[in-house]
């Protein structure tokens, strides 16, 4: 396997699982379906708050990656052998916050959006407004932590992880929010949703695993 397909994988699978997890798109099924928002209202919400969510965590990105890529000049172990173990390590807390049945304040897949609070009295453009900033502060760390690895290539790795996560993530929450209004909310999403540090976890040690068996 070459070093940009073990790349274009890796970030394949984070931002499918990162998509998948409930925490982001429900609340915007459910102001969609208080407000009473058309299909195409509710699908021109989703991709502007989505787009806010993946802009501010590929910008993070972009800066973890240009440090790593920096770093990997002159340092060799740090981008082939740290790296990967970061990303181990990540996905091994995860296993025990799963473990614990506990939550860390802040952090990314348990960051609910307030529904109550962003739709009380508020105009549509106000609850977009709150939509996005809400959006815009809860940034993928999975990701962010593999633009470390994925900087062993430069800006072509930066790019392939920014262009994968960005796409698949809007597509995959305007996709949820679509299909979930149409009725297929029926199916349960209680296990993503509560163990959504679980699935991270495995995806995380199996993304760090490959970066060590692939020789950049």
């Amino acid at each position: 396997m070459t070093p940009i397909i073990q790349i274009f994988i890796s970030s394949l699978l984070l931002s499918i699982v990162h998509a998948l997890i409930p925490s982001h798109w429900l609340p915007l099924l459910a102001i969609s379906k208080v407000e009473k928002w058309s299909d195409r209202e509710t699908i021109y919400v989703t991709t502007i708050t989505g787009i806010s969510h993946t802009i501010s965590t590929v910008i993070i990105g972009i800066v973890v990656g240009l440090i790593g890529y920096k770093l990997s000049e002159s340092y060799y172990y740090i981008t082939h052998f740290v790296a990967p173990i970061i990303l181990i390590t990540l996905g091994l807390i995860y296993f025990f916050i799963e473990y614990h049945h506990s939550k860390i304040k802040n952090e990314h897949h348990h960051h609910h959006i307030d529904v109550d609070g962003i739709i009380k009295k508020k105009s549509k453009r106000s609850i977009v407004i709150s939509l996005s900033a809400a959006m815009f502060f809860s940034p993928c760390l999975e990701i962010e932590v593999y633009y470390f690895t994925a900087s062993k290539l430069g800006w072509l790795g930066i790019g392939v992880v920014s262009a994968i996560y960005f796409f698949v993530t809007i597509l995959g929450m305007v996709l949820l929010v679509y299909f979930s209004s149409k009725g297929v909310q029926k199916l349960k999403w209680h296990f993503l949703e509560h163990h959504d540090k679980l699935i991270s976890g495995i995806i995380l040690v199996l993304v760090g695993v490959l970066a060590f068996l692939v020789d950049f």
